[in-house]
């Protein structure tokens, strides 16, 4: 059955919940960006900063099941959720700026993540009513919003300077503006998915489709180099610099991790794009073959121009999320329609449970044996993030042959 036109409006509504998307993500690595502040005001150790990254990744897996387990994606419109979840996010993330203090600051990080639980799937929902033949590139897009929202608290710590306070305020002031933007500005799509009652049984059902399960087991080999890279890349480019002889590496390596996320938003437009013109499982694999590859070897090379080190970095930061949105659009697809909120919750959390253990992981390493074993230890998970995606395509092909991807990947599929 030919799939339904998208309406020309569609576009419009991309750009209101993508501008929305990098309002509203920014709190997510607002005390990263300013951790080496952090660490000096408060006496931190490398373990201890990690943790409030950590923190945050733990509170989303939290807020992820619990939306789940009442089906709340399902239950209330995805954009009212994304702003009662901003408002949330913004008052956890500016409370440190008053505690001053690691103890509570780590608690009020964990209530970010939670409340950023109810800004993310509900906006891949939300975007996906406006888009079917092309809703690879349109959750691309939406990644790729997410991606310099992530990387916005960078910005704003390299043009502020060593002030830690006003990045909170100002990333807590935009998480708000993203979620006025998403419920005013922007309308639900002629695509909505049915709704669905309280039902608990619709998690495991969200479970039990091979497709869904090996779509998510890419998503978690994704997952378990993704945030770990975001939250170091700075740390590790400050070393370079040190390395180098650099006297002040704090706003040189902000404004080179804000790039290197940043451009993660090409690289999943990018992959998106493709999606659309061959296949999902094409568009994921490739991006997690070439992460994979740089995070087994950028470690070693300190010694090369920081320049050179930086443009590698751009690579690894194009690669790195752009296969991120196609998991996503798997689960769309497949998914049991009447619990696709649910489906895509259930997925996001379970990956972003892996994340606290690479997260936690790379500083212990990178002290005991330095950068390149601690950003080693994350390739592996890319690599069989691909093998999952093409299991997924030739299951898929099975069942409806798609369009012969490009020769010169075809082997791998």
């Amino acid at each position: 059955m030919r799939a339904p036109a998208d309406p020309p409006r569609r576009w419009r509504e991309l750009a209101v919940l993508s501008a929305a998307m990098v309002l509203a993500m920014s709190p997510w690595f607002s005390t990263a960006a300013v951790l080496p502040q952090l660490r000096e005001a408060w006496g931190l150790d490398r373990v201890a900063g990690s943790w409030l990254t950590i923190a945050v990744q733990i509170g989303f897996v939290v807020g992820a099941v619990g939306s789940s387990l009442v089906n709340l994606a399902d239950r209330i419109p995805p954009r009212r959720l994304m702003l009662y979840g901003t408002v949330l996010a913004a008052a956890a993330n500016a409370a440190p700026a008053w505690f001053d203090s690691y103890g509570p600051t780590l608690l009020a990080r964990l209530v970010t993540g939670a409340a950023l639980a109810a800004v993310y799937p509900p906006a891949l929902k939300a975007m996906s009513t406006w888009f079917v033949r092309g809703r690879g590139l349109a959750l691309g897009v939406m990644v790729g919003a997410l991606t310099v929202g992530s990387g916005l608290p960078h910005v704003v710590n390299g043009v502020g300077g060593a002030g830690w306070r006003p990045v909170l305020l100002v990333t807590s002031a935009a998480t708000i503006g993203g979620g006025l933007v998403a419920e005013f500005a922007g309308s639900d799509g002629p695509h909505r998915f049915p709704s669905a009652p309280f039902e608990p049984a619709a998690v495991g059902r969200a479970l039990a489709d091979p497709k869904v399960l090996l779509a998510s087991a890419g998503y978690f080999g994704h997952m378990w180099e993704l945030y770990a890279m975001w939250a170091w890349f700075g740390a590790f480019y400050a070393d370079v610099l040190g390395e180098h002889g650099w006297a002040d590496t704090t706003r040189p390596a902000a404004f080179a991790a804000a790039a290197v996320i940043g451009i993660g938003a090409l690289g999943a437009a990018w992959a998106g794009w493709v999606s659309d013109r061959y296949s999902r499982e094409l568009s994921a694999a490739v991006p997690m073959l070439v992460s994979g590859t740089v995070a087994a070897v950028i470690g070693y090379l300190t010694a090369l121009p920081p320049l050179l080190v930086l443009l590698l970095g751009l690579v690894w930061g194009a690669a790195v999320v752009a296969d991120s949105a196609q998991f996503s659009t798997v689960v769309t697809e497949v998914a049991d329609q009447r619990y696709v909120g649910t489906s895509l919750t259930v997925q996001l959390a379970s990956g972003f449970v892996l994340t606290v253990a690479t997260i936690f992981l790379v500083p212990v390493v990178r002290d005991a044996w330095g950068w390149g074993p601690a950003f080693t230890l994350l390739a592996p998970g890319p690599l069989l993030g691909a093998l999952a995606m093409r299991a997924l395509a030739r299951r898929r092909a099975a069942e409806a042959p798609p369009v012969a991807p490009p020769a010169f990947v075809s082997p791998f599929f």
